[in-house]
């Protein structure tokens, strides 16, 4: 059985409650990444995707300018901006519960945690990923 752990991206990138937007770009950036877990300590108690920080920044009902946008990108907290309490998924459960759930839900990721604390992200991407390569297996064997 192929675990969540076979598949998930291990020590992802996190930020904490009070990190500014601008920071979570630039790790974002950094990381090649759109989810990223909020912690305290090793505790996720929420995520902020790039969708979040878009929809924070870009209401078509508020007209700024961009020096505007610099003060939110310096002054929004992840906190402000994140999911709380996301729905997480244990490390040693099957992959396929990983993408269940992410399809029912519409997800992109899921913080991947063993004994509640944070081990790992599962994003629709890595699923893809173990998808193509079940593929290629498969299209080797005689």
């Amino acid at each position: 059985m192929l675990t969540v752990a076979d598949i998930m991206t291990p020590n992802p990138a996190t930020v904490e409650r009070g990190t500014p937007l601008v920071e979570v770009i630039g790790l974002m950036k950094t990381h090649a990444c759109r989810h990223v877990p909020v912690v305290d300590g090793s505790t996720v108690i929420g995520i902020i995707t790039d969708r979040d920080i878009r929809l924070a920044m870009n209401s078509p009902f508020v007209l700024h300018e961009r020096k505007q946008d610099q003060a939110l990108l310096n002054n929004v907290t992840a906190e402000a901006c994140m999911t709380r309490d996301p729905m997480t998924i244990d490390a040693a459960a099957p992959a396929e519960r990983a993408a269940e759930l992410m399809n029912t839900y519409r997800f992109g990721s899921l913080p991947v945690v063993r004994e509640g604390r944070l081990v790992g992200i599962i994003t629709v991407t890595d699923i893809l990923r173990s998808y193509i390569d079940l593929l290629r297996e498969r299209a080797a064997q005689p």
